[in-house]
């Protein structure tokens, strides 16, 4: 067994979100990322014993940050020092500690010490958090990216622009492959079909997407995935491939320009960004 390594452990809240705790067998502390839901996390703190020092927030959507004031007021009842971190430039009143791209949060008890990513896109603020620990006698890679970067997909564009989107999602692919990725959604099968309309000849995405239907038949989380996987799989990641690329055009081809009346192809195929924002659109409408 690996003493040194942090454990992620899902609790599940809603319909298909995904709140983090992240514990250690050194201590009874324990970290909780995106709380949008209190009554199921003190359930999973009274049930094991933990005493929550920290909760880790990645954007402002109710569906994250929801639990928060419930959590501070059980956390002040049994005189636990909670620090509640989240993003700058979300408008997150309850945050004790802001954060930025770069900043860092050290969690010694639990043997993390996160570097802090700006996400925008989904929201304007939205922030991931990466830190690296040792599994196995090798680095792992550990990343809660909220509603950024899902197995299969990525978050909707709502505030930010898909410029900004396809640059965050740029930075969270350039980590390394081993990266295990923690999510806040269960939106995996869903996706894989959207992907699978986009690259349908992908041999890997066609694999992963079996696994995948298993898994749910068994009622079995898909999550976390990994960075390498999502270099294979994930359309959203893979708009510098020629299968997306030409599906993007063709879409765009169907779609944006007949829509808009236009006499000629302005779609730019070597664009990352412009496929991007095609399949966006197209997944928007899927």
């Amino acid at each position: 067994m690996n003493h040194t390594a942090p454990i992620v452990t899902a609790i599940k809240a809603f319909n298909d979100n995904y709140i983090w705790a992240i514990s250690h067998h050194n201590t009874q502390e324990i970290a909780l990322v995106d709380p949008g839901d209190a009554e199921v996390c003190i359930a999973h703190l009274q049930k094991n014993s933990k005493i929550l020092s920290t909760i880790l927030i990645t954007h402002h959507h109710s569906d994250h940050i929801g639990g928060i004031e419930k959590l501070k007021a059980f956390a002040k009842q049994k005189s636990w020092p909670l620090k509640v971190y989240g993003p700058t430039n979300d408008g997150i009143k309850q945050l004790d500690i802001t954060l930025a791209e770069n900043d860092s949060v050290t969690l010694p008890r639990l043997n993390c010490k996160f570097r802090v990513i700006d996400v925008p896109g989904h929201t304007h603020g939205h922030i991931a958090y990466f830190t690296q620990t040792e599994h196995e006698n090798k680095n792992q890679g550990l990343l809660f990216c909220g509603d950024t970067l899902f197995s299969g997909g990525c978050g909707r564009v709502f505030e930010g622009t898909p410029a900004q989107m396809h640059h965050s999602l740029t930075k969270l692919v350039s980590l390394p492959s081993n990266t295990l990725i923690y999510c806040a959604h269960e939106y995996t099968q869903a996706n894989l079909a959207f992907a699978l309309a986009v690259d349908p000849d992908n041999k890997d995405l066609n694999i992963y997407a079996k696994q995948v239907a298993i898994k749910r038949q068994n009622n079995q989380s898909t999550i976390p995935s990994t960075i390498g996987l999502e270099q294979k799989i994930n359309p959203f990641l893979r708009c510098h491939q020629s299968p997306v690329q030409n599906a993007a055009q063709t879409y765009y081809l169907q779609h944006v320009q007949q829509s808009n009346n236009h006499g000629g192809t302005e779609f730019n195929l070597h664009n990352d960004t412009e496929v991007f924002t095609q399949i966006r659109a197209w997944k928007n409408s899927f």
